[in-house]
């Protein structure tokens, strides 16, 4: 999906007209960008900034009656924080809530993997332990995407069985423990360019215990994704070492003084951009988890892009733990948004405060009365994606108004997780059995 040769007028006053006259703060550019070449295009796309100001624009126009996709019914908004309020009162009385983040899936079932794993690190200098705890983050975020209604995974040992995300977290840190991501045997618990390159498909299947009994939507996709990894990790060593490991993150950020949120993010969306499998390019530069949307304007050629990030951002908020038990305090987590995935969104279609103008068009079928599947670059899912994000920064100060807390207690990372995928998912079991509220025709490295 490249770049257009003319791009779309903007449609409404409500629409942005222009996006800040500098991403400093979002990806630390002290220079404004210029967004009629590729490179200012593609750094402006890479900010939250940008992803906030063209969803409330989305929203906007949606609110003033002329998507053609989704309604927005104000007075559902109400409810919507109800239910979030009630579902994280319920999940953590005392509103001890920790972050939404890969760190809380690894707890699935009540055992304390990440103790575990720290314990196990407690011999490697803070730095080092850091860097694996950065590698194990990365990967196992780049590996959640949507497992599918049929996978799920049955853990050695302690016996429990898992599916979704928390299934594709135990699969993923048990795969880290047992050293399939390193090219160095002597040293199974890290993460480098090494085992990332060689890792091949029926070596992740076995790990995943995927077989035809079990499939895993997207496993091929997968393992590209982290081959991918492998090769740009390889190509950073100015970032990420010799041996090109992803922790390598934590030495090139950290600061006894602390690390803005918006800080980590940009490092990610500028250095691991390659990886993703989207084909959205502004001539030569990726530009990962942002799609094409005729109602979105900006300047130059930032004109009809929605940027999303939503894995770089789920993995940002997993990595604020390895930083802050480092003794590395990350600020600014407000800055970024909520993520833009089928758990959230479905809180919002659940509940009514979005509403599809055409349902059917949720669940297409092709001419043999079969599902056909939306597919990610759809205008609906764009669409429905934004809206999120934009329409979850409006439920988030409902939420703390009726827990009786502030912002600063409360953080976005917080809400998320106490919170709106929770609530989401419960709702999603009570109404499709868990299943997303779209089919969606993903390649496993979105959802």
């Amino acid at each position: 999906m490249t770049d257009r040769s003319s791009a779309p007028e903007p449609t409404s006053p409500e629409l942005i007209s222009a996006e800040p006259n500098s991403a400093a703060g979002d990806s630390g550019s002290a220079v404004a960008p210029d967004p009629n070449s590729a490179a200012g295009a593609a750094e402006l796309l890479r900010t939250t900034t940008a992803i906030r100001e063209r969803a409330r624009g989305l929203l906007a126009r949606a609110r003033s009656g002329r998507s053609e996709w989704f309604t927005v019914d104000d007075t559902a908004l109400a409810a919507a924080a109800d239910i979030v309020a009630e579902v994280t009162q319920r999940r953590y009385p005392d509103l001890d809530i920790p972050y939404h983040s890969r760190w809380r899936h690894f707890e699935a079932g009540g055992i304390d993997r990440n103790s575990v794993l720290r314990k196990q690190l407690s011999h490697l200098e803070p730095a080092d332990g850091a860097a694996a705890l950065i590698d194990l983050a990365v990967v196992s975020v780049l590996l959640d995407a949507g497992a599918g209604p049929d996978w799920s995974y049955l853990e050695p040992d302690a016996g429990g069985t898992y599916a979704r995300s928390e299934g594709l977290a135990v699969a993923s840190w048990h795969a880290f423990v047992g050293g399939l991501f390193s090219g160095n045997p002597a040293d199974p618990l890290r993460v480098d360019a090494a085992g990332l390159r060689s890792l091949t498909t029926s070596a992740l299947a076995e790990a995943f215990q995927v077989s035809d009994a079990n499939p895993l939507v997207g496993l091929d996709g997968r393992v590209e994704l982290l081959r991918r990894l492998g090769e740009t990790l390889a190509a950073t060593p100015e970032v990420f070492g010799p041996d090109g490991r992803p922790g390598g993150l934590f030495a090139a950020l950290a600061d006894e003084g602390g690390v803005a949120a918006t800080d980590i993010l940009g490092l990610l969306l500028r250095y691991l951009s390659p990886i993703w499998l989207a084909d959205n390019i502004i001539d030569d530069i990726p530009l990962g988890d942002c799609w094409r949307h005729d109602a979105v304007p900006g300047p130059g050629r930032t004109a009809g892009w929605m940027p999303l990030h939503k894995l770089s951002q789920w993995l940002t908020y997993s990595l604020l733990e390895p930083f802050e038990w480092n003794a590395v305090p990350v600020t600014d987590l407000d800055a970024l948004t909520a993520l833009a995935e089928y758990r959230n969104g479905g809180l919002l279609l659940d509940t009514g405060v979005l509403q599809p103008i055409d349902p059917a068009a949720l669940h297409p079928i092709d001419a043999a009365g079969r599902p056909a599947g939306v597919p990610v670059a759809a205008q609906i899912v764009v669409e429905w994606r934004a809206l999120t994000v934009a329409l979850l920064d409006e439920v988030a100060p409902l939420v703390r108004a009726r827990l009786g807390v502030d912002a600063a207690r409360l953080p976005l990372a917080r809400i998320l997780e106490g919170g709106t995928w929770a609530a989401g998912r419960e709702l999603a079991a009570r109404s499709r059995g868990g299943l997303p509220p779209f089919d969606i025709v993903s390649n496993g490295t979105v959802f």
